[in-house]
């Protein structure tokens, strides 16, 4: 009676990969573009600006997209509610309007100190208030953006997603432009074209709204408030160290030489290029795990690339070091101009060895995620971000010393970290949480 079923079972299996893969392969190029003009967006105001005002920029920039970056739980906790409805028949409710306001109101108090404490407002904005009100606004509009991304990808609106992420960035870029034509370039300018971008879910408001049933309810305030703000917190930690690195080291390192630091900020946009094929990546690490561990002998061969892996990503850091520390500066001054030309190759050098190890703790992150092991993601972000606010207060020397260094050094103590968790032997990786 079974055998007859189980060639269309098996065919059904690989249609469902064949179209996982299709998938894949749609977010994944929309996210590459999406990058992509996001460093057009900050070379072209790198270009235009003083070092000193794009130094600025970017501190703003860092802070707004490390939020943004932080909500990206939001997206994974929609797009679970959203699929979990569809196997069950019905469209996610109130839970996901709850998951929505938890993660706007920790964003919009997190952009509301940087714009009422005097402190913050003058290390992360130079005083412009103003670029703390406009992070405001695009931090709540990230949190429905990312709401909305969610509700997309779980529902298997693929084609809608990968166009909401790539309007994203185009939106930011022909702002941009517009900005540029009615030579109304300046700092504040440029920040709101940076910030309209998270209103991008603007233009997809019919297709998203239909998606959702408010009247459904379902899980209560607090199981989904305390998922969110620990997962927030884990995004967070990740986001301090990548896309808000600029406005750490506002905020953290000693008052510096305005124009040298942001040169640095401008080397750091540069360093980051390892990062770009990330998100593809981890993609396809976290179902790539969960396939290997499910015999002895994929075990083996998992725990034989990870091996090999941490010690590639060793090697690789060395070279791109090595390069980093011979053609950085030249690179840095091709793309920014020759402003600023008092880039060092020993920035480049310690930026690039930081961004590979990112690069790869990323990786090793998707893998304790696939074994279900969020403690231990949540611990590996909390020791790199320590480590390295702590190089930032604590060690001798002018901002760039500590800046260079920390991203260093953070990193390195988190990748060793990274690598002694997935280098053990998990427990069930289908099943129970790991421990």
């Amino acid at each position: 009676m079974s055998t007859p079923s189980t060639p269309v079972t098996d065919e059904g299996q690989r249609e469902l990969a064949k179209e996982t893969g299709r998938s894949a392969g749609k977010i994944g190029i929309s996210l590459l573009v999406a990058i992509a003009l996001g460093y057009v967006l900050t070379l072209l105001v790198g270009r235009w600006l003083d070092p000193a005002d794009n130094k600025v920029f970017l501190s703003f920039w860092g802070i707004l997209m490390g939020l943004g970056s932080a909500l990206s739980p939001l997206e994974q906790e929609l797009s679970r509610q959203s699929a979990v409805g569809a196997l069950e028949g019905r469209k996610p409710g109130r839970p996901a309007l709850r998951a929505l306001t938890v993660g706007a109101v920790i964003v919009a108090v997190i952009a509301g100190l940087t714009v009422v404490v005097p402190v913050l407002n003058e290390r992360l904005y130079s005083g412009h208030t103003e670029l703390g009100i406009i992070v405001f606004c695009g931090a709540l509009s990230f949190a429905c953006q990312f709401a909305a991304r969610g509700l997309l990808v779980g529902a298997q609106k693929i084609a809608q997603y990968s166009w909401l992420v790539f309007a994203e960035a185009a939106v930011r870029v022909l702002v941009l432009a517009g900005v540029f034509v009615a030579g109304l370039t300046g700092i504040v300018s440029f920040a709101i074209a940076a910030a309209v971008g998270s209103f991008a879910w603007l233009l997809f408001v019919r297709p998203i709204s239909s998606l959702i049933d408010p009247h459904l309810d379902g899980e209560a305030w607090r199981p989904v408030a305390s998922r969110i703000v620990l997962l927030m917190a884990g995004a967070g930690l990740t986001a301090s160290v990548i896309t808000g690195y600029p406005a750490l080291v506002s905020l953290l390192a000693p008052a510096g030489d305005d124009a040298q630091v942001g040169v640095l900020f401008a080397t750091l946009q540069v360093s980051r290029v390892p990062l770009l094929l990330l998100s593809p990546l981890q993609a396809l690490a976290v179902p790539t795990v969960v396939r290997l561990s499910g015999t002895a002998e994929g075990m083996h061969r998992l725990r034989r690339l990870l091996a090999l892996g941490t010690l590639g990503t060793l090697v690789v850091g060395v070279a791109g070091a090595l390069v980093g520390l011979l053609i950085g500066p030249w690179l840095v001054q091709l793309l920014f101009g020759a402003k600023y030309a008092s880039a060092q190759g020993w920035w480049v050098a310690g930026m690039v060895w930081g961004a590979v190890l990112l690069t790869a703790m990323q990786l090793m992150t998707a893998v304790l995620v696939a074994r279900t092991q969020a403690n231990k993601v949540l611990v590996t972000w909390a020791v790199v971000a320590v480590s390295t606010a702590l190089v930032l207060l604590l060690l001798p020397g002018d901002t760039i010393l500590r800046a260079v260094v920390g991203l260093a050094v953070g990193p390195t103590v988190g990748l060793v970290v990274a690598a002694a968790f997935v280098l053990r032997r998990p427990g069930n990786v289908q099943g129970t949480p790991g421990v």
